[in-house]
């Protein structure tokens, strides 16, 4: 009997700590370790996950786009990516390819940067220049329905495939008169490579030409919205919860950076999260919509002009895309943005 006792208690316990043990969630950045991932960063520094009942383990990324192969791979349940690329994916491979259940940068990062001397401030300007472009990336597929939009004739502007870690170089040595980049990347690398990207380049920027196109967020596998959607909704609280608090303080989301890589350089990595937040995420939108969501209209737009792109057999509907059902209520989501 005593015996029997002390199984039913043990199990008892198991059954218990079981019930209790947090949900484990792989997470993967969309690259290195940068600024522009203090969100997901501070929501694990600080124990906002834990609060949710999440064991969030987060790994750095291959880039934004091979965030959506990796949890399409199963091997991550969620990760910050872009919205582009899950188009691309949903478009053959519907039930596979990840879901944004968070949009965090309303604006796209997809430019165009010269030398302020080249003289390239609009589409138009791209003819008889020589660009550099990463084979394969949104910059350099999407720059044919830029000049599409803009009566740009293609066949008078030549593109040169060269590796991203290449562009800013050869731009810098005048081999190339522009080159097809992220801007929150590019900008960056100039001032690692000893350049004034404020001062002594031009930045054409899709968006402002035809190419409203979101960019990344939040995105978790189907599998992980139909097994456990609790999960989902407590991710979204944590991310969200942390990049309103980055907004009234960026320094204490440069401290969660730090915390999970001390190898970033500080006050580099504090103004590319500063970037991100003045140039890809506070907009008129998101004053209006809050942190997290979108317009169903501007994604449909941007549905056609990725399937444009990239000659996609099919398009995806915005549901498909874009799943707003665990966002927190708008109160919670307004940003206040204050520069420091």
């Amino acid at each position: 009997m005593l015996k029997t006792f002390l199984s039913t208690v043990a199990l008892g316990l198991c059954l218990n700590s079981a019930a209790l043990a947090d949900t484990a969630i792989k997470f993967t950045l969309g690259w290195k370790t940068q600024g522009s991932d203090a969100a997901f960063l501070l929501a694990k520094e600080a124990g906002y996950f834990e609060a949710e009942g999440l064991d969030v383990t987060i790994d750095q990324g291959e880039g934004s786009a091979a965030t959506v192969t990796r949890i399409m791979s199963g091997t991550y349940d969620a990760g910050f990516g872009d919205i582009n690329a899950i188009i691309q994916n949903a478009a053959t491979r519907p039930d596979e390819a990840p879901v944004m259940v968070y949009q965090l940068w309303n604006k796209p990062p997809f430019a165009i940067v010269s030398k302020k001397e080249t003289n390239i401030t609009t589409p138009a300007d791209l003819v008889g220049k020589t660009l550099g472009g990463a084979q394969g990336t949104p910059t350099t597929r999407l720059v044919t329905v830029l000049a599409t939009l803009n009566d740009v004739d293609m066949t008078q502007v030549q593109i040169d495939n060269m590796g991203p870690n290449l562009q800013e170089p050869m731009l810098i040595k005048g081999d190339i008169d522009g080159a097809l980049v992220f801007n929150i990347t590019s900008w960056f690398n100039l001032i690692n490579n000893r350049q004034d990207p404020a001062k002594d380049y031009n930045w054409l920027l899709f968006g402002d030409h035809g190419l409203d196109l979101y960019s990344n967020g939040l995105m978790v596998s189907q599998k992980l919205i139909a097994e456990n959607p609790q999960a989902v909704a407590g991710l979204v609280r944590a991310v969200n919860k942390a990049a309103i608090e980055i907004g009234l303080d960026t320094e204490k989301g440069m401290d969660s950076v730090v915390a999970y890589d001390n190898l970033v350089k500080r006050d580099l990595e504090h103004d590319r999260l500063k970037f991100s937040y003045e140039n890809l995420i506070v907009s008129p939108e998101v004053e209006k919509l809050g942190l997290g969501d979108l317009d169903d209209s501007r994604l449909t737009r941007s549905i056609d002009i990725v399937a444009e792109g990239y000659q996609l057999p099919s398009k995806p509907t915005a549901d498909q895309i874009f799943d707003r059902q665990f966002l927190p209520p708008l109160e919670e989501r307004k940003l206040t943005y204050t520069v420091n």
